[in-house]
């Protein structure tokens, strides 16, 4: 396993994704220092990137953790260890609507398939990486079947362009939290 790389094989929960992102943040900090700062990150100070999951998932607080927010309803935790956890929900995506039912555990979300819906992987960790430790999180998505494809399509061309800008932000702000607490 190279110092990149989270301890998953994400493949066994979400292989063909249509979408796949992936970001990385080093610090100088702990693995242990790193992941309390990321699981104590909150939406509300994330700017645009805590205001667009608010905006796609309405009814979230605005104090809410990462950490609990993927722990809760739409999100169903898949997997977690000591420095990682793997979350997933299903749904359209793409409307305003909160349409994501509430998948109970893996293999709801491994046997999801409903119609012109999607399933969504998030893997967030923390590694060693030299003298401190990176954070890693890889989000992937996967439509159903082709009307839920056509879909994804659509709704990439208006975010993806800005994904590279916010997708990162957590990480960065959870790196300086942890090297500044430490």
């Amino acid at each position: 396993m190279a110092a990149s790389d989270l301890p998953l094989d994400l493949d066994a929960w979400l292989r063909d994704a249509a979408i796949r992102t992936r970001h990385r943040r080093v610090a100088r900090a702990s693995p242990d220092a790193l992941w309390a700062a990321a699981a104590a990150m909150r939406l509300d100070e994330t700017g645009p990137l805590g205001r667009l999951v608010r905006w796609r998932i309405p009814g979230l607080e605005p104090d809410i953790t990462f950490q609990g927010m993927f722990a809760a309803p739409p999100f169903t935790v898949l997997a977690e260890g000591e420095r990682w956890s793997v979350s997933g929900l299903a749904g359209r995506i793409w409307t305003l609507r909160r349409d994501y039912p509430v998948l109970d555990g893996t293999e709801a979300f491994l046997a999801w398939d409903g119609r012109g819906t999607v399933r969504v992987l998030f893997a967030h960790g923390v590694v060693a990486d030299g003298d401190g430790s990176a954070i890693i999180s890889e989000a992937r998505v996967a439509p159903v079947d082709r009307s839920a494809s056509l879909h994804l399509r659509a709704l990439w061309t208006v975010v993806g362009p800005f994904e590279r800008l916010i997708g990162g932000e957590a990480l960065a702000r959870a790196v300086r939290a942890a090297e500044s607490a430490g």
